[in-house]
């Protein structure tokens, strides 16, 4: 029967088991996690990531994080590695491998092949006596009380345990590295994420008209430029294209409240005198930070004080950054 109080106890439960086995694994952070990072870095060859069943998609997983922040990794999965898979194996790599029981026949059967192989072995294991941690050359403990399962069977707390000291492992590694931003923008050229990462300002504005406006032009010639070029502002600027001002919608709606009669006005009488620029070399994602702190819909792009065009936040929507 349908009980969503129960649901919702059971799925806090989960959470909770789940956090508190997070929680142990700090004492995990020991010499032999240590000299596992020490191996990997000096390591000439890649890090070969193996395991079986849930253990493999944790695998998987953590050469994905290797590989995106300047670690190359693979992942093996170890029942395919004795039917032909080991041929990926290169001497100066690095084997991991991540097993519960560390008692897998898949496991215990590929030990030696890479022991004979000569490559050191790491193991991420949830048992300090089993075959795998007691054959490998640096044992990382993922052990936990308590699976999130009621049963104790499904892994849970478990798999969650070896992707956190995989991530664990990652981010040390990163950091000897001293893996930048712009690192790490080379490897995630695509999607939003990356976009964040190396997509400039001008990269936007170029694309765009650009409204512009002098000091004298009058109330008739600034609307035709904002409606004109339809980025709901206009750029005011001096005859050597140095930024003075801006004028907006709202001020626009702001002129025609305040005055009945409006021939008489220029953009010197209506501009918003503006210090919110952009640089066009700077990062897009940044030229977003400003509208949300200035409450604004578009900023200005200069280089060096001088009018390049304006940036909307519909580009920012259209590029995915919002």
């Amino acid at each position: 029967m349908w009980n969503p109080e129960r649901v919702t106890l059971v799925a806090q439960q989960t959470i909770s088991t789940e956090s508190e086995a997070i929680k142990k694994l700090s004492t995990s952070v020991n010499s032999s996690f240590e000299a596992a990072v020490k191996c990997i870095h000096q390591a000439t060859g890649r890090v070969v990531i193996t395991g079986i069943g849930k253990s493999a998609i944790i695998a998987q997983k953590i050469a994905a994080t290797l590989n995106s922040t300047g670690t190359p990794a693979l992942f093996m999965h170890a029942a395919d590695a004795i039917h032909g898979d080991l041929g990926m194996v290169l001497p100066e790599d690095v084997v991991v491998i991540i097993s519960k029981s560390g008692e897998s026949p898949e496991i215990k059967v590929l030990i030696p092949f890479i022991r004979n192989f000569g490559n050191p072995i790491i193991a991420i294991c949830g048992k300090s006596n089993s075959y795998l941690a007691e054959n490998a050359d640096f044992f990382i403990d993922s052990t936990v009380e308590q699976e999130a399962c009621p049963n104790n069977l499904a892994p849970t707390s478990s798999t969650t345990a070896q992707m956190v000291m995989g991530d664990a492992l990652a981010v040390c590694l990163l950091d000897l590295k001293g893996f930048s931003a712009q690192d790490f923008a080379r490897f995630h050229p695509g999607g939003a994420l990356g976009k964040q990462l190396y997509l400039k300002v001008e990269d936007l504005s170029k694309k765009n008209e650009q409204p512009q406006v002098l000091l004298q032009s009058t109330v008739r010639e600034i609307i035709l430029e904002m409606t004109g070029k339809r980025l709901g502002a206009t750029a005011v600027c001096d005859s050597n294209n140095h930024l003075l001002g801006i004028i907006t919608d709202g001020d626009v709606r702001r002129m025609l409240n305040d005055h009945q009669e409006t021939a008489h006005l220029t953009a010197e009488d209506i501009m918003t005198p503006t210090s919110i620029s952009i640089e066009g070399d700077a990062l897009a994602i940044l030229a977003l930070e400003l509208m949300r702190q200035h409450n604004i819909s578009q900023v200005i792009v200069t280089r060096k004080g001088h009018y390049e065009g304006m940036v909307h936040l519909h580009d920012l929507i259209r590029e995915g950054l919002i």
